[in-house]
């Protein structure tokens, strides 16, 4: 658990790194935890990145590679991200065994500027990965890396769990709209970020969604760089 200040709320640099191990223990005591088939939105995601006639995608937040797998599969060139070795280590090894080509994979903490060329790829997908353990501030420094990193027209797709969800608000609060429960830190997006994330973007669509057992609640949203 984070340390925490005299408020009660923990540091987000500190939460950050712990969950960062958090996410490297999980991958490597549950491999392929989300299963081998793709998420929902990487499915709806690739249809909208073909209608816009995409090539080249940048995913944020792999894990394991589902939905990169799925990306690679369907013909588009991908470089998938995530701070966690482990999980792209389960990616490059199923990538391998298939014969993908056009799929690479590296190490990247969001936190930080994207070490990738400005106006390099066509679309950016990020399931849940702007939901983590980061502040407000830090997501809005990251969609501005992402818009940098777009084409002109490029499309970010984007998925986030949002207030409406059952455990907004429950387990240890952090502050900024992030609680956690079991390990697992969350920023629950309230409607004010996502409008705040789309400032000098055309936003095409917000959708309500749910996944998971619980079931979680989720938006995914859809802009697109001017």
């Amino acid at each position: 658990m984070a340390s925490e200040d005299a408020a009660g709320v923990g540091n987000p640099a500190d939460l950050g790194d712990i969950q960062r191990r958090h996410w490297q223990s999980t991958y490597d005591a549950n491999p392929s935890m989300y299963g081998e088939a793709p998420s929902a939105p990487a499915i709806h995601a690739a249809e909208i990145f073909a209608a816009a006639g995409a090539r080249t995608i940048l995913e944020l937040g792999a894990g394991h590679g589902r939905d990169a797998l799925h990306f690679a599969r369907a013909g588009f060139t991908v470089h998938a991200t995530d701070f966690s070795n482990a999980g792209l280590r389960q990616l490059r090894e199923r990538a391998d065994s298939e014969a993908l080509e056009g799929l690479t994979a590296g190490i990247v903490d969001v936190r930080d500027p994207l070490p990738l060329p400005d106006e390099s790829f066509d679309a950016v997908y990020a399931h849940m990965l702007l939901c983590m353990a980061l502040s407000s501030e830090q997501i809005v420094a990251l969609v501005r890396e992402i818009h940098r990193v777009l084409r002109p027209g490029g499309i970010f797709f984007y998925t986030v769990r949002h207030t409406g969800d059952a455990h907004y608000g429950a387990g240890v609060d952090h502050g900024d709209d992030i609680f956690e429960q079991d390990g697992f830190a969350v920023h629950f997006f309230p409607r004010s970020l996502v409008d705040r994330l789309a400032e000098g973007w055309e936003l095409r669509q917000v959708d309500d969604f749910e996944e998971g057992a619980l079931p979680r609640r989720l938006w995914s949203v859809v802009q697109a760089r001017r």
